[in-house]
């Protein structure tokens, strides 16, 4: 008997495909819950509690809860967009040396601010901001551009066109020129957290390198706003 050919098995195997259902296998049963690391929902009174929170915590006092996965915490220092900028500076899988990098550059931001606000006079003291998770995401939020450019090829030129930018897409270029300013132009005694927090202190003020890359951004998109409608053409 000769054996089957490979467009022979090809059938064979298309037909079977249909009736075969991928099942994703999970170690908790359906009756385990989702861990709950909101710390305010237990901090609040019996008495505030709404019916559908009252019912969530009886039914925890009964059920399994499932184990929560590393990225989840309820530590009050937790903070998911720095842990987001630690794992894009991290290099060759070195965590423990990328959370280091980041504990001194937000310790170095603290120490300048600090030393600002003692030597400033008593009408300004109030306008310095120390704390520096707040200077961390205002830097960020400085930093993140509006508008961007796209490549898109029509008549067989390929033309610049400005583009809005999702959330996601701002934050990401905003983490990366930070980065990047601070790997490649800085001078190679300089450590990285203190060029870190230099980049950052400066980006909170809107000053810097980085504010400049995307004022840099948004006039090329403003220059090339003719091109535009090639978005939907």
């Amino acid at each position: 008997m000769a054996a089957p050919s490979a467009a022979g098995l090809g059938r064979r195997l298309r037909a079977w495909l249909p009736r075969l259902t991928q099942v994703r296998w999970s170690r908790y049963s359906p009756s385990f819950l989702e861990p709950e690391v909101n710390k305010e929902l237990y901090q609040k009174p019996q008495e505030e509690l709404s019916g559908e929170e009252k019912k969530k915590l009886e039914l925890r006092a009964v059920r399994p809860i499932k184990a929560a996965p590393p990225t989840l915490s309820s530590s009050v220092f937790s903070d998911p967009m720095i842990s987001k900028f630690t794992n894009m500076m991290m290099k060759d899988g070195n965590k423990v040396l990328a959370r280091s990098l980041m504990a001194q550059t937000l310790e170095a931001i603290k120490r300048k601010q600090l030393e600002k606000y003692h030597k400033a006079p008593e009408a300004e003291k109030e306008t310095i901001e120390c704390n520096p998770y707040v200077i961390f995401h205002q830097a960020l939020k400085n930093c993140q551009p509006i508008i961007g450019l796209s490549s898109i090829t029509r008549g067989g030129k390929t033309y610049q066109v400005p583009v809005p930018l999702k959330d996601n897409r701002k934050r990401f270029l905003a983490m990366k020129w930070l980065i990047t300013e601070c790997r490649e132009n800085k001078n190679r005694r300089t450590l990285m957290p203190e060029k870190l927090s230099q980049e950052l202190l400066q980006a909170f003020n809107n000053e810097g390198p980085i504010i400049k890359k995307k004022h840099t951004l948004h006039k090329m998109a403003e220059a090339n706003r003719a091109y535009a409608h090639f978005r939907w053409w």
